[in-house]
């Protein structure tokens, strides 16, 4: 921000001619005695650390008001004072909270219009400290902070039977307690590399790209299908529960002062740039398009509620690039995202059970347990308290309870569900969160019958949390087990045929072919090497079912065929079955989820290597 202060006899000034980014609403014509009249520039720099940038100037105009002792300031945006200036709406937000902290310091502050052409006349007083100018930068160290009223936390722990307990009671290794342990900071010994990370490369899944950003993914073909099954499977979800599929843009201009905002809520962690003269910036949600395409609808109260979801791919989020890991914590990622706007409170809390129930689903459909965490204000608490109870109930675990004092966050309750991963560390997936102050900020609105215009509560819910969160979650899971086995409908191949010999591959692929168009993934292993490096192979591949060919095979049409899921380390489980059998076992297992067909060859001599 540069700014010029000149210690006023009188200022006098009136708008002429508006431009294009002009106020509406303001005091077009003026006049002051005794001021330090404040010409100011709001620069693009200053998007970095609005408040701070704001308290900064506060504590050098109130300097030179003690020191020329007046007490009125006129605020007059003056553009000529830079030349890399803030978007409009941005510099209007500025100007407004600057005035808003001077008058809180006692000043009797009035601020000419922006986006004027504006005449006006000013009596300088002509002594040493009449015209002085300023550079304010953001984060400067020593700058003055802005007190915050100061946010309590209470904690303690529901069980389903509707009793608070101490959350000391639940430090322990279990995944609640390991829950527990990381929200109350509580250390935990941490070493080495999540198991996943070796895992997602060694699978030929997933890999980190050199080429592009830190946090950014390279997937190969078996990951890309995991990724595109976990798609199917939460698009397949929403549409069954009413949801309504968009697509928006990955970048917004945060010349759009909501847009701003809603953006500034999330701290520094943003990807922000500029494209001509509008500062713009990288999507962490859907909540922008989404709320963009709210704010422009004819909402009826008689269409509540209305869920609207997207895939968003990609989100961003500029994580430290020492945190970044793997799949857990990501610059790029993909976050399933639905936005439920509700009539109401009431029918909001419904929508957030609802929810919830499909977030805990997730679990068991991915085969990985899941802990939850409830916050909420201290007012929601009083009033809701026998709604939390029952959805903790309903739950039937417990659920680690933060109350806030106040509300900091656009929202007054949400929900958190996490799965533990090999270092018994929270991976954080499924959430829902009641958000109460988008729709103002949006204008986002319906109208009752008497036309009175009302902004609904909104609820935030990705029902899986970010797919690469959600496969981070299996693999750390799948690490733990004794034999480790993807959920078969996620497997990349489900059936591998493996013919003994050369001549055993004819019947081999015809087996194979009749799996494929059965919509089972199956694939043969038509490769000159010996039958022990194949089963081997299959194994190291995950394959859940493997089926080996042989003179036997071939003469009595029945597979013998090894279960994964059904072995033992060193001791696999062999089972005879015919081809419909084995067909009708896969399916069954897969029952209910999202089917693609296979990403790489069925021929494993025409398989690539990735990695």
């Amino acid at each position: 921000m540069r700014l010029l202060l000149i210690h006023s006899d009188y200022i006098e000034y009136e708008a002429k001619k508006k431009t294009k980014m002009a106020e509406v609403e303001a005091v077009l014509s003026d006049s002051v005695k005794e001021a330090l009249t404040v010409f100011c520039a709001v620069e693009s720099v200053d998007e970095d650390d609005p408040e701070g940038v704001v308290m900064q100037a506060v504590a050098e105009i109130d300097k030179v008001a003690d020191q020329v002792n007046v007490e009125n300031i006129v605020i007059y945006p003056y553009a000529h004072l830079s030349s890399d200036l803030a978007s409009p709406d941005f510099a209007v937000t500025v100007l407004k909270s600057l005035k808003t902290e001077l008058e809180a310091e006692g000043f009797t502050v009035k601020r000419a219009p922006f986006g004027w052409y504006k005449s006006f006349r000013l009596s300088c007083k002509g002594h040493p400290l009449s015209e002085l100018s300023k550079t304010i930068a953001p984060g400067e160290e020593g700058a003055p902070k802005k007190e915050k009223k100061e946010v309590t936390h209470d904690w303690f722990v529901l069980t389903p039977d509707g009793k608070k307990h101490d959350y000391n009671e639940f430090v322990n290794d279990t995944p609640f307690g390991c829950l527990v342990k990381k929200e109350l900071g509580i250390a935990v010994p941490v070493g080495g590399e999540p198991a996943h990370v070796e895992l997602m490369r060694s699978k030929e899944l997933v890999d980190y790209e050199p080429v592009s950003d830190v946090g950014c993914l390279r997937w190969m073909p078996k990951g890309k299908l995991l990724r595109d099954l976990l798609a199917d499977y939460v698009l397949r979800m929403v549409l069954e529960y009413g949801g309504t599929p968009v697509e928006t843009p990955v970048m917004y201009d945060l010349g759009d002062r909501a847009i701003f905002e809603h953006a500034d809520k999330f701290g520094e962690r943003q990807y922000r740039f500029k494209s001509n003269n509008r500062n713009m910036m990288l999507r962490f949600a859907a909540c922008f398009g989404m709320f963009s395409i709210m704010r422009d609808m004819h909402i009826s109260p008689n269409t509540l509620p209305m869920k609207m979801y997207e895939l968003s791919t990609y989100s961003f989020r500029h994580e430290q690039k020492g945190e970044v890991i793997g799949l857990k914590r990501l610059r790029a990622f993909t976050m399933p995202d639905m936005h439920s706007l509700c009539t109401d409170m009431p029918e909001a809390l419904t929508c957030f059970e609802e929810q919830l129930r499909m977030g805990w689903q997730t679990g068991k459909d991915f085969e990985t347990q899941l802990v939850a965490a409830f916050r909420c204000t201290q007012d929601f608490y009083a009033e809701h308290e026998a709604w939390v109870k029952k959805i903790v109930k309903e739950s039937d675990c417990p659920m680690l309870i933060e109350i806030l004092s106040d509300r900091v966050h656009y929202w007054v309750a949400k929900i958190d569900l996490a799965a533990i991963d090999g270092q018994k560390r929270p991976i954080e997936n499924p959430t829902v969160q009641i958000d109460v102050e988008s729709s103002t900020r949006f204008n986002i609105r319906y109208h009752k019958e008497d036309g009175t215009p009302v902004h609904p509560p909104i609820l935030h819910c990705s029902p899986t949390g970010s797919v690469e969160r959600v496969l981070c979650a299996i693999l750390e899971n799948v690490s733990t087990q004794p034999v480790p086995a993807l959920p078969t409908w996620l497997s990349p191949v489900q059936v591998r045929v493996v013919p003994v010999t050369e001549k055993h591959l004819p019947y081999g692929e015809e087996v194979m072919k009749a799996i494929n168009a059965a919509s089972v993934r199956c694939d043969i292993d038509d490769r000159n090497e010996t039958m022990g490096k194949k089963v081997r192979e299959a194994g190291m591949d995950w394959v859940p079912y493997v089926v080996v060919i042989g003179d036997e095979e071939v003469g009595s049409k029945k597979l013998t065929v090894t279960v994964r899921r059904k072995s033992q380390p060193n001791k696999p489980f062999k089972e005879q079955m015919t081809a419909d059998a084995l067909i009708a076992a896969v399916k069954k297992e897969c029952e209910g989820k999202p089917f693609r067909p296979l990403y790489t060859p069925k021929l494993l001599s025409k398989k690539a290597r990735y990695i």
